[in-house]
């Protein structure tokens, strides 16, 4: 009998652990709480440090606490949780007509309040991967903040000097009164397990966000919750909302953001037309199209559409943004600001209302010979994982209009999904083509017939990969094992992302089952790579794209925007 490999026996466990740790958080949102500190959180606690995911680092570290974590969790929870003994995860529940001020983390679009000293609650809107992400984050916190508890004792299990130090520092902070930094990040060294160095540029990088707070702060809070509860039995406690339980997987905000979107093209009579659906973010289409010709004042020079989005990426140029607005406004796109909870942004461009000299000169624009048959470009932002389902299937449904018995099918000519994703084989900003979609630790796939295709974008400078994407339960929750076994087994994955087969189940109803959208209309993925998480310091914890970024992102929108033109 052949004896399976160390690393197959690994990537088996580490599966085993991720299907552990959702069964769990299911069961924790039916069940309405939970205590990290008890056998729920104990059980949430161990399946992550079997898991070990790489965007986590040091995470079963005894004594190192990661910072390169600290910080990516950190830009996406609400500033101030580290102080909350009490987190509620609730869904749209009125708190934004109430008196307190939503709190919005920097890297991801949820509203939070903080209600009262000791408790913080945060809507959650955009599904059951939305809930799974924060919970993960929540247990990857909770496990620093033992870390740092163990840290400030010593062998005898008393407060260490540092630890009542970095106290009075943090009450300086708070009073803004100035302190000795260098001292401070000496302490601090010996409460995180970490070097001087590394600690002074993990302090410098937390400054840098004014919606994160210091890391001083973060680590005497942690640190502070965990000894409470420890010592005083102070628990803290993570609790769902009976409406969030109830709305969670039924399509409440959906629905509701779908239909304001169709409520729109009927509006502006665009409801018949050729519709092209491009999930992107919401400013690199507009940009493609018309920032050219809206900074040609501006930026001197014959530049084309690469020169000026790198630009405008630039904060000496980046008040040149709202040019781009104004013009696109006045040719034919309109905004759609959200309002459903779904934070799903929508812009639509009317193509026969373009002056084609305006137009950017890399996109070959020609106006349609038949205004009435011209080109309905929609630009919906990116969505969250499960997310991507609950949007694309609502969008996909016939349009019953409300209070008549008028019902308008969906004139779907193509679908285009731009997304970031992690790479398996290459490197930041590298591109990948998928052929196929696969649920990660199950046997469903999508694969489908995508328009584009590799040759498109060879000779541009950057990688380019073909083949299977896989999609995750979560970008927290990849390992190397997982990862390596996905790349170097007969699934030949060439990267991983959230969304794709969320999509894909949603078009592959709409157009074989439902046949509410034309089954022949056009599909074309293509992502960039924003991480490679098999390589040390290139996960998504080791910080943005950048600039890096613009080329890929501008190569694939250029791209779909040309095929959208020629159709």
């Amino acid at each position: 009998m052949t004896t399976p490999s160390p690393t197959r026996s690994r990537a088996q466990e580490s599966r085993a652990a991720v299907q552990r740790l959702y069964i769990a958080m299911r069961h924790l949102l039916i069940r309405g709480s939970y205590k990290p500190g008890g056998m729920s959180g104990k059980t949430l606690m161990d399946s992550l440090m079997v898991l070990r995911p790489e965007i986590y680092g040091s995470i079963t570290d005894t004594e190192r606490v990661e910072l390169n974590g600290l910080h990516y969790v950190f830009q996406r929870l609400p500033k101030g949780i580290e102080e909350c003994r009490f987190i509620r995860l609730i869904t749209r529940e009125g708190y934004e007509n109430s008196h307190f001020p939503p709190i919005v983390p920097p890297k991801r679009r949820r509203n939070a309040y903080r209600i009262d000293a000791h408790e913080v609650y945060i809507e959650m809107t955009r599904g059951r991967s939305d809930i799974y992400d924060i919970l993960t984050h929540l247990t990857f916190l909770y496990a620093e903040a033992n870390k740092i508890y163990r840290n400030s004792l010593d062998s005898k299990g008393r407060p260490k000097r540092e630890w009542r130090l970095l106290a009075e520092i943090v009450e300086h902070e708070r009073k803004g009164e100035d302190f000795s930094r260098e001292t401070a990040y000496t302490y601090l060294s010996t409460l995180l397990g970490r070097t001087y160095d590394e600690v002074v540029v993990a302090c410098r990088r937390f400054a840098t966000e004014e919606q994160v707070s210091s890391l001083f702060h973060i680590t005497y809070w942690l640190g502070h919750l965990a000894k409470e509860e420890l010592e005083n039995d102070a628990d803290r406690e993570v609790s769902f909302s009976s409406s969030l339980r109830e709305k969670t997987g039924h399509h409440h905000y959906g629905e509701v953001w779908a239909e304001a979107v169709k409520a729109l093209l009927l509006e502006r009579g665009l409801i018949e037309r050729p519709l092209h659906i491009v999930s992107a973010n919401l400013h690199s289409v507009m940009n493609t199209l018309f920032a050219p010709a809206s900074t040609a004042q501006k930026l001197r020079g014959n530049r084309n559409v690469f020169d000026v989005a790198r630009a405008l990426s630039q904060p000496d140029y980046r008040h040149l943004r709202p040019l781009v607005t104004e013009l696109a406004l006045k040719n034919g796109m309109t905004e759609l600001v959200d309002t459903s909870g779904s934070n799903i942004g929508v812009q639509l461009f009317d193509t026969a209302a373009f002056d084609s000299e305006l137009v950017s000169r890399e996109l070959a624009y020609v106006p349609a010979a038949d205004p009435n048959r011209a080109p309905v470009i929609l630009v919906m932002d990116y969505a969250f994982g499960e997310q991507a389902y609950e949007s694309m299937d609502e969008l996909l449904r016939p349009y019953h209009v409300p209070g008549e018995d008028t019902v308008y099918d969906m004139p779907v000519a193509s679908i285009n999904i731009m997304g970031k994703a992690g790479i398996l084989e290459g490197v930041k900003g590298d591109l990948m083509i998928p052929n196929a979609h696969i649920f990660e630790g199950t046997a469903d796939n999508y694969p489908f017939h995508n328009d584009f295709t590799a040759a498109q974008f060879a000779n541009q400078g950057l990688g380019v990969y073909a083949g299977p994407m896989v999609t995750v339960l979560g970008t927290s929750l990849q390992n190397r094992e997982i990862l390596d076994y996905l790349l170097q087994s007969s699934w030949q994955a060439v990267g991983l992302e959230m969304e794709g087969a969320h999509y894909q189940k949603a078009i592959q109803a709409a157009t074989h089952i439902r046949k509410s959208v034309n089954p022949a209309l056009k599909l074309r993925y293509a992502y960039y790579a924003s991480d490679n998480p098999l390589v040390t310091g290139h996960t998504l914890a080791s910080g943005s794209l950048g600039v890096d970024g613009v080329k890929p992102t501008y190569l694939i929108t250029v791209e779909i925007l040309k095929q959208i033109f020629s159709a």
